[in-house]
């Protein structure tokens, strides 16, 4: 590995806000809000930049012992398709501990709960049009909830279809172009990257997470 020089600096994500002049809500959403932030970025002037102002998300690659992954069928409307995903969910729930949403979408979505969890990866979905921040957490151990304690799921949730892959079919599947939902994609990847590491990269549940609404600065 080459060393890095002292002036060089880590290649790394920063939280480095702009002024914001103003902030104008151009349309009220159910779930999230278009608006526009007049920025001023000092010698380049102010500029008017609209963006979806979302609550955030999480999402749960979940393995079991078999080294298989769940994978869920749901229609996605925005693009007309059924997409395969892994189990994840807003968070609507104003200062709720990401795990603990990850949790409740798992019970709900595929009827689950987990011994042992883990943060496996954070990404911005669109960071160029939203400021939604999703985290991906690992979830092992884990058991099927309850038949009398299960949610009942309503709308798209309702044709929810459950199917485990091994791990290695769903990389290769991503690769190929078969699996489109970024979480998925995204935690796919980070999963098979941090087995191969014997899972040193994973994080604790409660690592700091600076992208979720509301801890970064306005």
């Amino acid at each position: 590995m080459t060393a890095r020089r002292p002036d060089e600096e880590r290649v790394e994500d920063r939280v480095a806000p702009r002024r914001v002049v103003r902030r104008t809500t151009v349309h009220e959403g159910r779930i999230f809000d278009l608006v526009q932030d007049d920025v001023d970025l000092g010698d380049a002037g102010v500029v008017a930049r609209e963006y979806l102002d979302h609550p955030g998300a999480v999402a749960v690659v979940v393995l079991d012992e078999h080294d298989r992954v769940l994978l869920l069928r749901q229609y996605r409307h925005p693009v007309r398709a059924e997409m395969w995903e892994i189990p994840a969910g807003l968070l609507d729930v104003v200062g709720e501990p990401a795990v603990e949403a990850a949790a409740r979408e798992l019970a709900e979505e595929a009827d689950l709960t987990a011994g042992r969890w883990d943060v496996l990866v954070d990404f911005a979905t669109t960071p160029g049009a939203s400021n939604e921040a999703l985290r991906v957490f690992l979830a092992r151990d884990v058991r099927e909830v309850p038949h009398a304690d299960r949610h009942t799921r309503t709308g798209e949730e309702s044709e929810i279809v459950t199917r485990w892959v091994p791990l290695d079919e769903a990389v290769e599947r991503t690769l190929a172009g078969g699996l489109h939902n970024p979480s998925a994609v995204v935690g796919i990847l980070a999963a098979a990257a941090s087995r191969a590491d014997g899972w040193a990269s994973l994080r604790d549940v409660d690592v700091p997470w600076p992208y979720r609404r509301g801890e970064l600065p306005d």
